[in-house]
């Protein structure tokens, strides 16, 4: 990072909560944070009324929960962007183009080149609002341990503004093709040669195995293998559009399958699942649905969904013709909202790839992940748009193992107890022609979800301290920091 964060904030003084649970959206409020021995990282003591601000061309701005990225690949980020992969731009735009040249891209990998792509994005997210990332690096036959250390150093030096949940992950076959073999051993190494803080998740993509009895061997070795090495598990998995009842079944069944067997249940692990893309189950009926929530709920299986739009709208569907723009089967992606509040299963939203050929337009901004959402979910009310909230910040946070799952509903109204981790958006003039007091300001949850505001605008906390402040004129005399 080029800038140190503050020193640990003790107060922050007069800001607007979040959330329809915080009352009149005029109310301001004093926010206190301690730093208690089982606690260094920093949380909210004390949420207050405070007094009346004074009068001022601004409003006070608006604190919320940070953002969080549960699903992103940090070591593959702006390829597109990068004049040494200048040749492997898209030219189809398909999910094979796209597997065909990043394997060639992960070939011309550097441990160097690694650092400077995620660099990218980690600034794009930390500026966006983002404190805590899970993120995938490769590893296999062709990087071998190239991705995965890049992802080390990049973790230790970003640890003041992000915390960063690293997953060893085999994005090639581990049971087919002449490298499975040797790619299932490179895994295992990293498991044995770093510690879950360092290491904290094991992902693998089945569907890329040749046959399905290969992507079930892939499920139980990666399952079993996380259970023993202390490990969160993180599927991409059923990533196609065919109808739920074709066979090969959907593989969604396998693993609760797996899970069972393995007794990995919420009541014997604090380690969770999360099972990406999934867009397969979009084309579920009621019935299946009904069962998948069923499974899930009477066995205490600890599955989070993670829908990845972006790329799930961009990938998941496929060409009638080259000569032609029509698209013959349905868009899919997962629906987020529908599988929370109808079959009460938790579900988050994810940025995934940005720049390259697997998703090569979008920013890594979860904001304008969640007002994209509004669209797809046709999500448009307040209440839509708190929940939206809650899937790139407090539900996130939970679905990656970073805070209680029972936090994961506590909404988007910070209050006492909750980690000191917060995004204040403060009302800033992006166009410069407006007079000053006539800024448009955003009130509430909704606002912001609908519209979200430039970066400029957004200071982002981290363990109590300011890591990112918002470029401000005459607003920093509304509210203060105190340390």
């Amino acid at each position: 990072m080029s800038s140190r964060p503050t020193p640990p904030l003790k107060t922050i003084h007069g800001v607007r909560l979040g959330g329809t649970s915080a009352g009149d959206p005029e109310t301001t409020w004093d926010v206190a944070i301690e730093y208690p021995p089982n606690c260094p990282e920093g949380v909210i003591s004390s949420v207050s009324p405070n007094d009346p601000p004074p009068p001022s061309t601004s409003s006070p701005p608006i604190l919320l929960p940070a953002l969080v990225h549960p699903h992103v690949h940090i070591d593959k980020a702006f390829i597109l962007n990068t004049p040494s992969y200048g040749n492997l731009l898209p030219s189809t735009g398909s999910f094979q183009e796209a597997i065909t040249s990043t394997t060639k891209a992960k070939a011309a990998f550097t441990h160097a080149d690694i650092l400077k792509r995620g660099e990218w994005l980690l600034a794009d997210s930390i500026a966006s609002g983002v404190t805590a990332i899970r993120s995938f690096v490769e590893v296999d036959h062709t990087v071998q341990h190239t991705c995965l250390n890049a992802g080390l150093v990049l973790k230790e030096r970003w640890k003041d503004a992000c915390d960063i949940q690293l997953v060893c992950y085999a994005q090639d076959p581990v049971f087919s093709t002449s490298h499975g073999e040797e790619n299932r051993r490179l895994i295992e190494a990293a498991l044995r040669d770093h510690t879950p803080d360092k290491l904290g998740v094991l992902g693998t993509t089945p569907y890329v195995e040749s046959s399905i009895e290969a992507s079930k061997q892939n499920i139980e070795w990666a399952a079993a293998a996380a259970l023993q090495n202390d490990r969160h598990l993180d599927f991409h998995l059923d990533y196609n559009l065919a109808p739920p009842e074709e066979d090969p079944e959907p593989l969604i069944w396998h693993v609760l399958r797996t899970l069972r067997l393995l007794g990995w249940t919420s009541q014997n692990t604090n380690k969770r699942v999360m099972l990406g893309h999934c867009t397969r189950l979009s084309l579920f009926k009621e019935e299946h649905w009904m069962r998948l929530a069923r499974e899930v709920h009477d066995n205490e299986l600890p599955i989070s969904f993670v829908g990845l739009p972006t790329s799930d709208l961009y990938m998941a569907t496929t060409p009638s013709g080259s000569d032609i723009g029509v698209k013959t089967n349905p868009r899919g992606t997962l629906p987020v909202p529908s599988m929370i509040r109808k079959f009460a299963l938790d579900a988050v939203i994810g940025v995934n790839n940005v720049g390259n050929a697997f998703t090569p337009w979008g920013s890594a901004d979860p904001l304008g992940l969640a007002c994209l959402g509004v669209g797809i979910y046709q999500a448009g009310t307040v209440s839509d748009a708190e929940l939206l909230y809650e899937c790139v910040s407090t539900r996130a946070r939970a679905a990656i193992g970073l805070s209680s799952p029972s936090q994961s509903d506590s909404g988007v109204c910070l209050k006492q107890g909750d980690r000191a981790d917060c995004l204040l958006l403060h009302d800033v003039d992006d166009t410069g022609l407006l007079e000053p007091g006539a800024t448009r300001a955003r009130k509430s949850i909704a606002e912001v979800v609908w519209d979200p505001p430039v970066r400029t605008s957004r200071a982002v906390i981290s363990r109590g301290s300011v890591v990112k402040r918002a470029q401000l004129a005459a607003s920093e005399t509304v509210f203060r920091f105190v340390v």
